[in-house]
């Protein structure tokens, strides 16, 4: 069923290069995440969201890429379909969840819930990689959706982390 729904997605050569883009944008294991995450870290204003961003990317690869794609060991949609074209170098690890997208909507979370219209901005982008992900043959529609809610879930418990830290350093500073 997933792969006739994968299947059905028309391919062209501006939707390749397009989507190309959005699968290569945060590079292997997100590493744009992670530079956003340290780029709010260098100012005041957006440290606190900075943080969420990092400790978001952190709780998704332990939970998603060192143990879910461990525990599920699913095979992905193009080791399955060897005949199918690919436009990137086909994975050899699991397919559940996509962390891809876990990693772009943690990010999202992290920014939309200190930052709207930045958020908004970020979860377009994260939508968009998602369905690269689809797209390119390298993900079912249910790894692409566990890697969101992984990614909203941990992107929220991030940022309510960072605000309790806030908060208890707030309330120590006043004690002084």
């Amino acid at each position: 069923m997933e792969l006739s729904l994968l299947y059905s997605i028309p391919r062209t050569d501006f939707l390749d290069k397009f989507f190309l883009f959005f699968t290569k944008l945060p590079g292997s294991i997100g590493q744009l995440w992670l530079i956003v995450g340290i780029a709010l870290l260098v100012f005041k204003r957006t440290r606190k969201t900075g943080a969420a961003v990092l400790l978001s990317f952190i709780g998704i690869l332990l939970f998603g890429e060192l143990l879910l794609k461990h525990l599920v060991i699913r095979t992905r949609p193009c080791q399955i379909d060897q005949a199918f074209a690919m436009l990137i170098e086909r994975p050899t690890s699991s397919s559940f969840p996509s962390t891809h997208t876990a990693f772009a909507f943690g990010t999202a979370t992290a920014i939309f819930m200190n930052y709207r219209k930045t958020g908004v901005a970020a979860f377009i982008v994260a939508a968009l990689v998602a369905f690269s992900r689809l797209y390119l043959f390298v993900h079912f529609p249910t790894d692409v959706l566990c890697g969101i809610v992984l990614g909203i879930a941990v992107g929220f418990a991030a940022v309510r982390i960072c605000d309790a830290a806030e908060k208890k350093m707030r309330k120590e500073n006043q004690e002084e």
